[in-house]
């Protein structure tokens, strides 16, 4: 059995790791993985160095996307993608999560009647003006296995039409649906403490011993719109004031320019000059697994930060306002803030005057890869 694996951004390829490592362990001579970078995200740091470190295969092919519009990046991975398809002919293909990678390649994928597998399927922000759902709406409706890691998403999923109970064999006519557990919680269990050992970040940014906090932004939405991206930094400014806290944040190379051309002059100067906060490049897997254990509170606008936060039992102010994964807002341990730099505020104070913060166990039992894996090869055999 062939499957090809699609990775574009640095998160994708995380997830793809558990689901490499879960095929290699327990189906070594029965399963052929192709892995294929479309190079939505071309920063050494932020892709080739994640296969290095977690002991995956590098990439087979390389579309080299590269950094574009929504539309041209789309076509382009669209084209590259479908000569791919035809070439490797595979059973399978798996796609992840809701980036442009994910969108091209499900449109390529189902046209040329190959089968889709999708992994974090059934998320919503029910927020079509973001293309992040727009994309996983359109792979989720092509898709032949869905698997979705929370409960919310499998109802998602039943109150757009799709069933549960389908028996085999599985099509985009007859998916087969799956509540299966997070794989990125599988990582940040097989990943904690191997990060404690290859990470030294902490003497890296000078914050060794000291309580920070830990930011990310990246989302058009907050990096495009000067007084959304004002609001948050000021936001972030009045937390570390009031915290007396460093502030570690780590930027794509995309925001760091947007910094310089949408945030106030005055603003971006207190950022730059300020000895509290550190503005880092993109950090490797192992640095940001270790970051997110350390620190004391994290802000972000990052669907998968904001559930790491989640598994490392951090609170969490979520610069966004909706999010994905409801059930860590519905537990009191991340606070929905939008890009308000008052709620931004008025969130710290409320996880300082909190008591002790809750962290159900919702997203599985750390071996969601092994389980989709598993019926990946079923659904092979029921062809």
């Amino acid at each position: 059995m062939k499957v090809v694996s699609i990775v574009g951004a640095r998160p994708q390829i995380v997830k793809a790791s558990a689901i490499s490592r879960a095929f290699q362990e327990n189906y070594p001579n029965e399963v052929e993985e192709v892995i294929v970078h479309t190079g939505q995200h071309y920063d050494e740091n932020m892709s080739e160095v994640f296969f290095q470190e977690m002991g995956i295969p590098l990439p087979h092919y390389n579309l080299e996307a590269g950094s574009h519009s929504h539309a041209k990046q789309t076509a382009i991975i669209l084209e590259r993608s479908e000569e791919i398809l035809l070439k490797e002919k595979p059973d399978f293909v798996i796609l992840y999560g809701d980036t442009n990678s994910t969108l091209a390649v499900s449109l390529a994928t189902i046209k040329l009647q190959i089968r889709i597998v999708h992994i974090e399927a059934g998320l919503r922000s029910f927020n079509k003006t973001m293309p992040e759902e727009i994309n996983r709406i359109v792979c989720d409706h092509s898709s032949s296995l869905l698997f979705t890691p929370t409960r919310t998403g499998l109802n998602n999923l039943i109150r757009e039409g799709f069933k549960p109970h389908n028996k085999a064999p599985w099509t985009p006519d007859n998916p087969g649906v799956f509540h299966c557990g997070d794989v990125m919680y599988d990582n940040s269990l097989y990943f904690a403490s191997k990060a404690e050992i290859k990470s030294n970040i902490l003497k890296k940014a000078n914050i060794d011993g000291k309580e920070f906090i830990l930011s990310t932004i990246h989302r058009d939405n907050n990096t495009d719109q000067p007084e959304r991206l004002n609001a948050i930094f000021q936001g972030i400014l009045d937390v570390s004031e009031k915290s007396g806290f460093d502030v570690v944040l780590p930027l794509h190379p995309r925001t760091s320019k947007l910094l310089k051309k949408n945030l106030d002059p005055g603003l971006f100067s207190q950022i730059s000059n300020n000895p509290l906060i550190h503005i880092l490049p993109p950090v490797s897997f192992f640095d940001m697994l270790l970051l997110e254990k350390k620190c004391s509170l994290i802000m972000t606008d990052s669907g998968g930060v904001q559930k790491e936060a989640f598994f490392f039992q951090k609170a969490c102010i979520i610069l966004r306002g909706e999010t994905e994964w409801t059930e860590i807002t519905e537990s009191g341990s991340a606070i929905l803030c939008d890009a308000n730099r008052d709620r931004i505020v008025a969130a710290y104070e409320h996880f300082v005057k909190s008591p002790e913060l809750q962290f159900p166990s919702v997203f599985g039992d750390g071996d969601a890869a092994g389980f989709i894996c598993k019926e990946i090869v079923k659904a092979r055999k029921n062809i």
